[in-house]
């Protein structure tokens, strides 16, 4: 699937300590959103962050956390976005979902 113009962003915070299925969630979010037939999505891992309870976690040596900070981008149509999000949420624990608008201005398949 290619898209281009106008579009949607979602962006999923978590902490790679999440589980659904068996394994990492953020494993489970991105088989979801391949088996859905989205454009892409990519897991990000972060190096400090802190969520909601305000405990940082770092990757730091001495206070080294086990529930790193990840962030899952998605781009496409809106609606598409909108369709998967109940699922998605059900998969977080702690973290947030943000919907952002953006334009996109280069999609290549490589194909």
């Amino acid at each position: 699937m290619t898209i281009s113009g106008r579009a949607s962003m979602m962006r999923i915070y978590m902490g790679d300590a999440d589980h659904a299925g068996g394994g990492p969630a953020y494993h489970a979010i991105v088989e979801l959103l391949r088996s859905r037939g989205f454009a892409g999505a990519t897991v990000l891992r972060g190096i400090e962050g802190f969520g909601a309870r305000h405990q940082v976690h770092t990757d730091r040596i001495l206070s080294r956390s086990i529930d790193m900070p990840i962030v899952i981008e998605v781009v496409d149509q809106e609606d598409r976005l909108r369709a998967v999000l109940p699922e998605v949420d059900a998969m977080i624990g702690d973290g947030m979902i943000v919907m952002l608008p953006v334009e996109v201005v280069t999609h290549r398949s490589g194909s």
